[in-house]
């Protein structure tokens, strides 16, 4: 090799080098970024683009399912739910998958429009879940059991109120425990909104929400509702609930009175 050539390829190896060293440092860019740019409040819309559909393929559009915090889990995941847990974020929060969801709250629907309406039992002992349970109820014809939950209600049939229900939907499965397991007991399915911190046990059927947020509750009801009718023929495949979202929710103003 001629001392000209030896010239040219030390001139060429270290362009070389410095181009594998720039293309490896892209490629990390994006790992060491990551965390700022997906803060919570900003990133949202992003990462659930990512994840769901084209809007026309949900049954809500993704932004109002986003704005209602939907997909806001806790900073707790059981094993349960891991199938349905997009990823954490720097806060801690467990963030769900809203195609999942999406998924089933229609197979949840399908199912419940299977019963007599009278033998849907809803049940929601906390706050927040309450004013969306009964909404539903009203809507469907299903029965509501909403507040403290009494004890004996599935399981003992000299109780006065006694309820024999074909299926028992409840909002948070750690807070309706009773139901479940008075439900699980008597051999009735259970329909179960559930979010990252909750276990699947005696649940039949799980829909993935924020089972805890006043707005989420009621776009999840809403939801549940409306597909409810669909599935039912009541109103059509494209068709709407008399009631808006806005009916579903409680009110900040009644909350003393609720």
């Amino acid at each position: 090799m001629t001392e000209k050539e030896e010239e040219e390829k030390e001139e060429e190896e270290p362009q070389a080098s410095g181009e594998r060293e720039t293309e490896a440092q892209e490629q990390e860019a994006p790992e060491e970024e990551e965390p700022e740019a997906q803060e919570p409040a900003e990133a949202a819309p992003a990462e659930a683009q990512a994840e769901v559909p084209a809007e026309g393929e949900l049954l809500l559009p993704q932004d109002t399912m986003l704005s209602a915090g939907v997909h806001i889990g806790t900073r707790v995941k059981t094993k349960d739910v891991e199938p349905f847990i997009y990823r954490v974020r720097p806060d801690g929060l467990f963030v769900l998958d809203l195609k999942k969801t999406d998924e089933r709250i229609r197979v949840a629907a399908k199912f419940l429009s299977r019963f007599d309406p009278a033998k849907v039992v809803v049940a929601a002992a906390r706050l927040y879940g309450r004013t969306p349970a009964s909404r539903f109820c009203e809507t469907t014809g299903a029965t509501p059991v909403v507040g403290r939950f009494i004890p004996g209600l599935f399981s003992n049939p000299l109780y006065p109120g006694h309820l024999e229900p074909d299926v028992v939907v409840v909002s948070d499965p750690q807070a309706d425990s009773q139901a479940v397991r008075e439900a699980s007991s008597v051999g009735v399915p259970v329909v179960a909104l559930c979010s990252t911190d909750n276990s699947f046990s005696d649940v039949d059927l799980a829909i993935p929400t924020n089972n805890k947020g006043r707005r989420a509750l009621a776009v999840i009801y809403w939801l549940l509702a409306r597909q409810t009718l669909r599935e039912r023929g009541e109103i059509p495949p494209d068709g709407d609930l008399s009631l808006s979202i806005d009916d579903f929710e409680v009110k900040l103003t009644r909350e003393g009175e609720e």
